[in-house]
């Protein structure tokens, strides 16, 4: 081995070691942003779940119960770090902006800006879309099986998991459609090739929400279609996308 090649190895040691180090102050600025937010999430917990309750809860389902004293405490402590999350989505986004930003060229770095724009849209819409939408209809089809002889007694752990769960769950997966978009616009993949893996890629979205919800059909259908649909919605986008990549070059 030449000193050249040494040099060239160091070099890349180098390299690799600062994107480790540029990834861990990523993933702790990240962190940090949630415990910050926390203490305001933890205050506006119980106006949450007060607003969860009455938007998702049929009538024949007046109140729900807790079975152990600590259990309301935890289950606001929970529902404070997820409203933490939700209110930090767009900063940790930015983060993720800035580590990949060296990389990127002029009109990249301007798409990316878009991206971090519609990536907090997007995750606030499939939240608040599974919050007023999908969770009374959850629970709807839960109250239909009630009859004289089975009545529900819902437990406030289950239902605020249960909610806090798909929340997270629509945010993430309304990602689909940016990250489509992403793969397309710095070249990993192409249209075309898109929609000859799109039988696969349903596969994928339908275990991804299988994953994501409880293990009943009706809430993976719920996740699984509408991200389907914006994945289709992301392919279509992305023809825009490809032919101005094409015209670019």
């Amino acid at each position: 081995m030449t000193q050249k090649d040494i040099t060239n190895s160091c070099k890349q040691e180098e390299s690799f070691i600062q994107h480790l180090e540029a990834l861990r102050t990523m993933l702790i600025k990240s962190i940090l942003a949630v415990v910050i937010i926390s203490p305001a999430g933890f205050y506006a917990a119980p106006k949450f779940i007060d607003l969860l309750i009455k938007n998702s809860l049929p009538e024949n389902i007046t109140k729900l119960h807790y079975f152990s004293p600590m259990e309301v405490f935890i289950i606001q402590l929970k529902a404070g770090l997820v409203i933490a999350f939700i209110l930090a989505f767009p900063y940790i986004v930015l983060q993720v902006r800035k580590f990949i930003l060296p990389a990127l060229y002029e009109q990249e770095r301007i798409f990316m800006d878009w991206i971090v724009v519609l990536a907090s849209f997007l995750f606030t819409a499939g939240a608040c879309f599974c919050m007023f939408l999908i969770m009374p209809l959850i629970m709807n089809f839960s109250a239909a099986f009630s009859t004289t002889q089975i009545e529900a007694t819902l437990g406030l752990e289950s239902f605020i998991n249960l909610s806090a769960g798909m929340m997270l769950a629509f945010g993430l997966m309304f990602q689909i459609p940016l990250i489509v978009l992403a793969c397309v616009k710095f070249g990993f993949i192409n249209v075309k090739m898109l929609e000859y893996l799109r039988p696969y890629i349903i596969v994928g979205i339908l275990i991804l929400a299988a994953i994501f919800t409880p293990p009943d059909i009706i809430s993976q259908l719920m996740l699984g279609i509408p991200t389907w649909l914006l994945f289709e919605a992301g392919v279509f986008a992305a023809k825009f996308i490809e032919k101005s990549n094409n015209a670019e070059n």
